[in-house]
């Protein structure tokens, strides 16, 4: 609830009162252009866009409490007879005019103005009954109010296509709210959208070359449940507590699960995770040194993950020649991506980038990790291989991984692969689609079980978005300072 003080007079002095009044949230359909309908009608039949108004206005977490949505009487008077009152929630109708007529309804009151309808509902018996206040329309109710202070969520489906309407919403402030969720695009009679929750920002917005995530989370209860727990984090979050508690326990040691995904949508935001620190630095030094075929760890800046892998008693025990003095280990990532087939100078990457350019519905758009022939591969990359997809002027990509650590190796390969996604897409002019990641064997050291699960009790945090230098055209040649992690 937020509060306001409202001045008073009593005939004699003035004196100020407190008033207190409901946030409310606001759900709304909406074209590219911010278009609502036309007519008094939606020019639109969206089924699910349709089915997820009604869960996110009619569900509760107390069965024993409902929802209230707010609509000026225009929005009121375009729904049909028979559904007057929207069943299942508390209707709140705005309307100057003494015309309006309305039986008299347990499920529905007037009010003369969306200060006196927030003030009525935090007084009892309303504030006892209501979970929570939703604003649903129309035009004039969301030009005043969609970007108000006492707005706490704005849950958006965007509709991908511009068409005439004749009521508008404004736009979302985003030095205001930032993005919770968005959901992979549906495609329905025809028309592509997607569903996206934005709340409202507790700090300024910040820029930082390095993203920290200092693990201490802002909870987000005041989301509708089946809302907040569309927040991509939990995809890991679930996986990681399916392993501890479901998986097969292997040498003592091991919990594992067999045959395991998750998908991450780079449209808007980066999946660095939120639930603890993830460093990010040593995420981009790491694509960096793989995209540009480098195999000296020298040149790797602070990133160490792979530093035990790359010992030379480590590759020695493998029988592999690598030579301290330059350090070029035949087992990087790089190598086989840049530089495959030295003999012919073939690069993966580029023949990658070839194809999504030139032929960009090519099926077989793959990056594998390592060549096959390579004699001097003994040891098999956990990462096997990538595979690209255009679709929509959009870049997508599955990874397959064949063996992931849960704490520690897959937050960094989900934000690391993600990057290189976002990476050629860029170099490709396209916009970063999916990330698809795909583990053979995903396990956790027992070792680590007590401290995921005090990880698993931290509530994620909206995550930010990545910035890449536009004067980056190549894949070549990129620098930490061109990838930059910005708050949404």
């Amino acid at each position: 609830m937020a509060t306001s003080k409202v001045p008073c007079n009593n005939g004699q002095r003035s004196t100020v009162s407190v008033v207190t009044r409901r946030s409310y949230q606001v759900v709304i359909a909406a074209t590219k252009d911010m278009g609502l309908g036309m007519n008094m009608k939606l020019p639109w039949d969206l089924p699910t866009d349709y089915q997820f108004f009604q869960d996110v206005t009619t569900r509760t977490s107390d069965p024993m409490k409902r929802n209230a949505i707010i609509m000026g009487r225009k929005t009121w008077e375009s729904n049909p007879l028979e559904v007057r009152p929207i069943p299942g929630r508390l209707n709140v109708v705005l309307t100057n005019s003494g015309s309006l007529n309305i039986a008299t309804d347990e499920n529905v009151f007037v009010c003369c103005s969306m200060e006196s309808a927030l003030e009525l509902l935090a007084t009892a018996p309303y504030s006892l009954s209501i979970e929570k206040v939703f604003v649903i329309g129309g035009g004039d109710l969301l030009r005043h109010y969609m970007n108000a202070p006492s707005c706490d969520a704005i849950h958006l489906t965007e509709i991908d296509i511009i068409m005439p309407c004749d009521a508008f919403a404004p736009r979302v402030d985003t030095s205001l709210y930032r993005s919770w969720y968005s959901s992979l695009p549906v495609v329905e009679n025809g028309i592509r959208y997607s569903f996206n929750t934005y709340i409202r920002r507790k700090d300024p917005i910040v820029g930082s070359g390095e993203h920290k995530n200092n693990a201490e989370s802002v909870q987000h209860l005041f989301l509708p449940k089946m809302v907040f727990e569309r927040h991509e984090e939990f995809g890991y979050l679930n996986l990681v507590q399916d392993i501890i508690s479901n998986g097969d326990m292997n040498d003592n040691s091991t919990l594992s699960k067999f045959g395991c995904q998750m998908r991450f949508n780079l449209r808007k935001t980066f999946p660095l995770l939120t639930t603890k620190n993830i460093f990010w630095l040593g995420v981009v030094e790491e694509i960096i040194q793989l995209i540009s075929g480098s195999t000296n760890p020298k040149e790797k800046g602070t990133s160490h993950i792979w530093d035990s892998d790359e010992a030379k008693e480590y590759l020695d025990s493998f029988r592999v020649n690598a030579t301290e003095e330059d350090g070029d280990h035949p087992l990087l990532y790089g190598l086989q991506w840049r530089r495959s087939d030295p003999s012919q100078e073939l690069s993966q990457v580029a023949d990658v980038i070839n194809k999504i350019k030139n032929n960009p519905h090519d099926q077989k758009t793959k990056l594998p990790t390592c060549n096959p022939l390579d004699f001097k591969l003994l040891v098999s990359p956990c990462q096997t291989f990538g595979q690209f997809y255009v679709a929509n002027g959009e870049l997508s990509c599955q990874i397959y991984q064949s063996s992931a650590e849960a704490s520690l190796e897959i937050p960094f390969s989900i934000a690391a692969y993600s990057l290189l996604t976002c990476i050629i897409a860029h170099v490709c002019d396209l916009v970063a689609g999916d990330f698809i990641h795909v583990i053979g064997q995903a396990h956790v050291n027992t070792a680590y079980v007590k401290a995921i699960q005090k990880q698993l009790q931290i509530s994620p945090k909206p995550f930010p978005m990545l910035k890449i230098n536009p004067e980056k055209t190549t894949i070549d040649h990129f620098e930490a300072s061109d990838l930059e992690l910005l708050e949404t």
